[in-house]
């Protein structure tokens, strides 16, 4: 197998961090790593398979001196709106886990269990985008159920981790709850959220938009019509909870037809990287903290409406810094790296 030249943007951030543990899990065909970052970052390294490798300042020449052949970048969305062009135009894919092309009608939005053969339309501009964390986990349990019974209403609410909003959330909530414990929390400052977060829980992520809903949740609306190319009427409530790591969503499904939990279960058993966790008697469900450093998707609570046969309930938890980016990122890498072998064929 043909080994390839990859540069991690963001490399010492959240995801990127994620994205080093798991191309070292799935022993992914590198020839050579290029970890960059800032010039804040120089002089700092990543250990990677035994090995400390020094962080590369991110430049526009970066990828043209280094021979990159993939490009994961996961530094925010002004890093990959002035960097990925130089990438790609060094002859490098551009696998972006920011917001800044999801949206663009030339570039794919993919979850690989759901909409792999779109990774084929990347020759367009030389990028994919990965989608926003709370979309990935959701579409993953949406498209089984969608082909089995047909889709016809989504309504979901999340309960989204600090560690969505970066290091320096989840440090807040931290120190909050450290402030809680002192005694000191009236004191205490919030500068990540614009409210306390600690013991709190905040029905807010991102701005609002005009139509009384937030950037996050119309995010959930837009992708999923693009990866699932159907457009389903879908409305959601995002909410940050105090947690570390590891997004839950309450999903209300409506179909075109009749719709029994078991046989949903046995559905969504078989789709690729779910697995079910569901035995409500002996508090057997999804949970945040039992998630964390997984790369699947796991579902639980599915039951019946009580009013509506063609009605579904299910809980949904994902690691949002895995699942939710760094593994989808690397999934979509993995199958550009068959697609690109069979072409070579």
């Amino acid at each position: 197998m043909k080994k390839y030249n990859v540069a991690v943007v963001g490399a010492n951030g959240a995801v990127g961090e994620e994205i080093l543990t798991i191309l070292q899990e799935i022993d992914f065909p590198l020839n050579k790593l290029v970890p960059l970052a800032s010039a804040r970052s120089i002089g700092k390294s990543v250990s990677f398979n035994g090995k400390d490798i020094a962080i590369k300042e991110l430049t526009n020449d970066i990828f043209k001196e280094e021979e990159i052949e993939i490009a994961l970048f996961s530094a925010g969305g002004s890093v990959s709106a002035e960097f990925a062009p130089d990438a790609v135009k060094a002859g490098a894919v551009v696998i972006d886990n920011t917001s800044h092309f999801r949206m663009h009608d030339d570039v794919p939005l993919v979850v690989p269990e759901v909409n792999p053969e779109d990774i084929a339309k990347w020759k367009k501009t030389g990028v994919i985008a990965n989608p926003n964390c709370s979309t990935i986990q959701m579409v993953q349990a949406l498209k089984p159920l969608d082909d089995a019974y047909g889709l016809t209403r989504v309504d979901v609410s999340t309960y989204q981790a600090t560690s969505g909003a970066g290091k320096t959330a989840m440090e807040e909530l931290v120190t909050q709850m450290q402030d809680f414990f002192a005694f000191k929390l009236s004191d205490s400052e919030h500068k990540a959220f614009n409210q306390q977060i600690a013991l709190n829980v905040i029905p807010q992520i991102d701005v609002f938009m005009e139509n009384g809903y937030t950037k996050e949740e119309m995010k959930m609306v837009n992708e999923t019509t693009k990866i699932m190319h159907k457009e389903i009427p879908l409305s959601a409530t995002c909410v940050r909870v105090p947690t570390l790591r590891g997004h839950a969503e309450a999903l209300t499904l409506t179909f075109d037809s009749e719709i029994q939990a078991d046989e949903a279960r046995e559905v969504l058993a078989k789709a690729p990287n779910l697995v079910i966790v569901d035995n409500p008697d002996e508090a057997i469900y999804p949970m945040p903290a039992t998630c964390v450093d997984m790369n699947e998707t796991f579902v639980g609570r599915i039951r019946n409406d009580n009013f509506s046969k063609n009605m579904l309930h299910l809980f949904v938890v994902a690691d949002n810094l895995r699942v939710g980016a760094a593994t989808n990122a690397v999934r979509i890498a993995q199958k550009w790296v068959e697609m690109e072998g069979e072409n070579q064929c």
